[in-house]
């Protein structure tokens, strides 16, 4: 069986879970999240703590239950303390400007780069090389982190380009006569 699906979830305080049928609706502080939970999945609520089980022994019902444990632990971390990623952008000229709920980008284009944000995701401009994007979904804010690094992956022979804070560029060396 899954090891993952084991460990039970604890919810904080202000986070409340609401099952109706295969529909599992999280609510807290930073917003509400869905996720439909597989049939062959079973999700059992024991006051402030969450289980997850497989309905038969198949290799498949053990690893759906794995996988919705983690799916619904993000939908919990995200509506209690949020995710973030934070984006760094390395060359002359490069910088980042958040304007509500669009990001003005100058990546070293003919053109200025304006990404519009998707509903739930924020983004922040500490400095104007710095990038951070925050929301309560997971994956919307890897996607949206993702989109904004496509416009300028880095290049390995300088490192110009956007990368996430915590990417290791590996530099090639130049051309030898």
């Amino acid at each position: 069986m899954s090891r993952v699906a084991k460990k039970p979830i604890q919810l904080p305080k202000g986070v409340e879970i609401n099952a109706s049928g295969q529909l599992a609706t999280v609510k807290g502080p930073k917003g509400t999240l869905e996720h439909t939970i597989h049939e062959l999945v079973e999700m059992v609520r024991d006051g402030d703590v969450l289980t997850f089980s497989a309905r038969n022994e198949s290799q498949a019902a053990n690893a759906l239950a794995g996988t919705t444990r983690a799916l619904i632990n993000n939908l919990v971390v995200g509506v209690s303390d949020g995710f973030q990623r934070k984006l760094e952008l390395v060359g002359v000229g490069y910088r980042a400007q958040a304007k509500g709920n669009s990001l003005n980008l100058t990546l070293g284009f003919s053109h200025p780069v304006d990404y519009e944000l998707p509903e739930g995701v924020t983004a922040e401009t500490p400095s104007q090389t710095e990038i951070l994007i925050k929301g309560c979904d997971k994956q919307k804010v890897g996607q949206v982190a993702a989109e904004i690094r496509g416009f300028r992956p880095p290049e390995p022979y300088k490192g110009k380009g956007v990368r996430y804070s915590d990417e290791v560029v590996v530099r090639k060396e130049a051309k030898k006569k």
